[in-house]
């Protein structure tokens, strides 16, 4: 099993049950490989995580990134990063319930390298928000924290097939502004 295929079923299974509650042999078992296989792709359980997490950044990272390439007013720039995040998220229901996870019960030094990684990503939010022809009585912050509260709840309500992903985005903006 190559390294993706066991960072998927990982990120299937802490998706499922969350991380504490899934284990090393869980995942093993899942991917058809010994226990003790798992080690020589990750020295640890926190290690895994964190090579989930980090896989699920980049990839989010890079639709947005892409997204935002294409546009060119600061509005068109956000619901186009809106609307890649919402559609990364909601593609893949693992990675997204990985990547909008509670990360408070982690141990400190994972919960800080996980931090770290989110809060690389959401820089890009920060620029984007900067840029945005908002009242200057705005707290950008909270604007920000709220629009992706919003994005990252979604996974937690929504079903194919009533609302795109790009709806959704373009709606939460147009609520914003």
């Amino acid at each position: 099993m190559s390294r993706e295929d066991l960072l998927a079923v990982s990120a299937r299974l802490f998706a499922k049950g969350g991380f504490e509650a899934t284990s090393m042999r869980d995942i093993a078992g899942e991917a058809g490989m010994l226990a003790g296989s798992m080690y020589y792709h990750f020295p640890s359980k926190n290690e895994l995580i964190a090579a989930v997490y980090e896989m699920g950044v980049a990839e989010i990272a890079a639709a947005v990134d892409a997204a935002v390439a294409r546009a060119r007013s600061p509005w068109t720039r956000l619901e186009a990063a809106c609307v890649a995040h919402l559609e990364s998220l909601l593609a893949d229901r693992a990675h997204a319930a990985v990547m909008t996870a509670d990360l408070g019960r982690l141990d400190r030094p994972l919960r800080r390298r996980l931090v770290a990684l989110r809060d690389g990503y959401e820089r890009r939010f920060v620029d984007l928000v900067a840029a945005l022809p908002l009242p200057a009585t705005t707290d950008r912050t909270l604007w920000r924290l709220q629009l992706l509260g919003a994005l990252n709840w979604t996974p937690t309500w929504y079903r194919p097939g009533r609302r795109s992903p790009a709806a959704i985005g373009h709606a939460i903006v147009a609520a914003l502004k």
